[in-house]
């Protein structure tokens, strides 16, 4: 039996290291060679990753501590949760909303700050209340810019509180779509959405085409009193295009998940530490799904969940099952079924999926392959890396 080696380099929960069975996982934070990787938010960019590892495991959805181009280039798949900590997420989105529109944190804030009797604590409340009036949800609208996991669950329960809706996400999900109600309105484009909203929140990724999505330019755009919402990623709200902006009266509060030292002191501002996807359910729900994802690949080949390679599952059907990671250039399965059947290895069963620059097979044989049959695939120009199950 294959006994394989998982390196951790955070710390996973249990829910999630439990899929993982002692009589075929060895599993530990310090380990030589590993065979696969799990991590949260552990920083790889600077990193040397052993040449062992044939897969790496994030516990959330975002990817950006993980040098992805690289594994693509080594052949390994780094795969992720998505959808595993939506619920978390929507749960801080709703708050934040509600903590913005009832001026809830500067209301605790001078509450905290009375001092006095009691009667005269009283008294300094009903005269200071005044300060801190708020407005209510229903009837306003909710801008959500992405429809993902998160963004459906965000959309569907501003819509439950009594809100307009409208979302935007050009690459929405037939799975997403079934899942989002029907009452949520599309928008023409982002220019369209921030336009009619008196609430925008976001759950893309952070990449060039959404670095700085609101920036000044179409800050001046949007409905005055605006409340912008950040639990995605640092980066796609330009911060000192929003706090000049806040100073002017355009936006009345913005609420993220990111702080520093322009954002965390400002009155109208609430910064929170990165508390997204904070709870013990949402942990666990990562690190089950990534263990079962990077377990299955270990053990059998296929991808679910990967930002680098194309899903792909077949059921075991032959002796011995060959994964090939390749280049995705013309006549690789050619080569690949010529190498087989020059080792006289009859196949059972193939699929081959690309994914961009890269490729991906499995392969089912009637008999086990041979060490030689493995270097002669592995030796033909393109093939990234080829493994024996």
């Amino acid at each position: 039996m294959t006994m394989y080696k998982i390196l951790t380099l955070n710390n996973i929960s249990v829910a999630g290291l439990e899929r993982l069975p002692r009589e075929t996982y060895e599993v530990a934070s310090e380990m030589q060679h590993p065979d696969a990787i799990l991590l949260r938010s552990f920083n790889m960019h600077n990193w040397d990753i052993p040449a062992s590892v044939k897969a790496i495991g994030r516990a959330g959805a975002g990817v950006n501590n993980i040098p992805v181009d690289e594994m693509s280039k080594r052949g390994v798949p780094v795969f992720n949760a998505p959808g595993a900590n939506a619920n978390a997420v929507k749960e801080l989105v709703i708050a934040g909303m509600l903590i913005a529109a009832r001026n809830l944190c500067q209301g605790w804030s001078f509450a905290r700050g009375l001092e006095g009797e009691d009667s005269e604590i009283s008294k300094q409340v009903e005269s200071g209340k005044k300060n801190f009036a708020g407005f209510e949800l229903p009837g306003r609208t909710l801008g959500v810019v992405g429809l993902g996991a998160i963004g459906v669950q965000v959309a569907n329960a501003a819509h439950a509180l009594g809100m307009n809706v409208i979302g935007y996400d050009p690459d929405i999900t037939v799975q997403s779509a079934w899942q989002m109600s029907s009452d949520v309105e599309q928008a023409a484009g982002v220019d369209d959405l921030l336009a009619r909203s008196d609430f925008v929140t976001f759950h893309v990724p952070l990449v060039d085409a959404t670095r700085h999505m609101i920036n000044e330019e179409r800050l001046r755009t949007m409905r005055d009193n605006v409340v912008l919402l950040n639990f995605s990623r640092n980066g796609i709200i330009d911060d000192e295009a929003v706090v000049k902006a806040l100073g002017e009266g355009k936006v009345y509060a913005y609420v993220c998940d990111f702080p520093s030292n322009l954002l965390k002191e400002h009155p109208r501002v609430i910064t929170l530490p990165h508390l997204g996807a904070s709870t013990k359910e949402a942990e666990d729900n990562c690190a089950i799904m990534v263990a079962d994802q990077v377990s299955d690949f270990l053990e059998n080949g296929n991808v679910r969940n990967s930002v680098n390679f194309p899903k792909l599952y077949m059921k075991r059907g032959g002796a011995g099952r060959l994964c090939v990671v390749n280049t995705n250039v013309p006549n690789m399965l050619g080569q690949i079924s010529t190498a087989l059947a020059d080792s006289g290895l009859n196949i059972n069963d193939m699929i081959n999926k690309s994914r961009g620059d890269l490729a991906y097979t499995l392969v089912d044989v009637q008999c086990e392959i041979t060490p030689e049959c493995r270097d002669r695939i592995a030796a033909i120009e393109g093939v990234l890396s080829v493994r024996v199950i």
